[in-house]
């Protein structure tokens, strides 16, 4: 993820978001078994990986970013600008956090993760869903895709995983996304206020809602994948 291109506001918004931060490490924490070797994969500013720190789940990073790398690495994480720099079959946990849909080679990225997992090691992506809510925002912040769940589906099996779960999350939160679409500025801009009242007003909301419509519908995509 490039740093200087998004901004820093846009990523403190989003690490300023506390429900959602907090669901997303309690669903990843539900697919972490082996806390030993873990990988964070563009890690940004740190956000998760400060989270599972205070649990003392010690997660490696790979950030493309310069100042970000800096950034990181004063706060005591070991940080990688490249995922090839750590030595094959190397984590038992691999987590990307809406960043594969950034880079525009997403199936070598998968390669490349699939070959630094140990044996049954897992991958646990979150990525944005739909092209069809593809907007400004989207845009800006460097987006290439976002995706459906079958084709996340064929790039992973491609690339030699075997899915063990896959399902949208944040349904409400596809009508915000799509409203935005329609209505929002061409800058891409987000404005903090609404960010902060969605996060903590709708989002709880919408989680509960998952229940009923995580099998077609959501703002984003939760996909749980093993090495064979």
């Amino acid at each position: 993820m490039d740093f200087k291109y998004l901004g820093v506001n846009v990523l403190e918004q989003l690490d300023s978001s506390i429900n959602y931060n907090n669901y997303l490490k309690k669903r990843l924490k539900s697919n972490l078994k082996d806390k030993s070797n873990v990988l964070d994969f563009g890690t940004g500013l740190g956000t998760m990986s400060s989270m599972l720190k205070e649990e003392n789940i010690e997660a490696k990073c790979v950030e493309i970013d310069r100042d970000l790398k800096t950034r990181l690495e004063s706060l005591g994480f070991t940080v990688k600008a490249d995922i090839g720099e750590y030595t094959d079959g190397s984590f038992s946990f691999i987590y990307s956090l809406n960043v594969l849909e950034h880079i525009e080679d997403d199936f070598k990225t998968l390669r490349d993760m699939y070959t630094k997992l140990k044996p049954s090691g897992v991958l646990y992506l979150y990525v944005p869903a739909f092209n069809v809510l593809y907007s400004s925002f989207d845009k800006r912040v460097g987006h290439y895709r976002r995706y459906s769940k079958g084709n996340l589906r064929d790039l992973l099996i491609k690339s030699g995983f075997e899915i063990k779960k896959s399902e949208y999350v944040d349904s409400l939160g596809f009508f915000a996304a799509l409203a935005y679409k329609l209505l929002g500025n061409k800058s891409g801009d987000l404005d903090s206020s609404k960010v902060r009242f969605y996060d903590k007003f709708i989002f709880p909301i919408s989680k509960k809602l998952d229940f009923f419509f995580s099998g077609f519908l959501g703002k984003n995509l939760e996909f749980v994948a093993v090495k064979k």
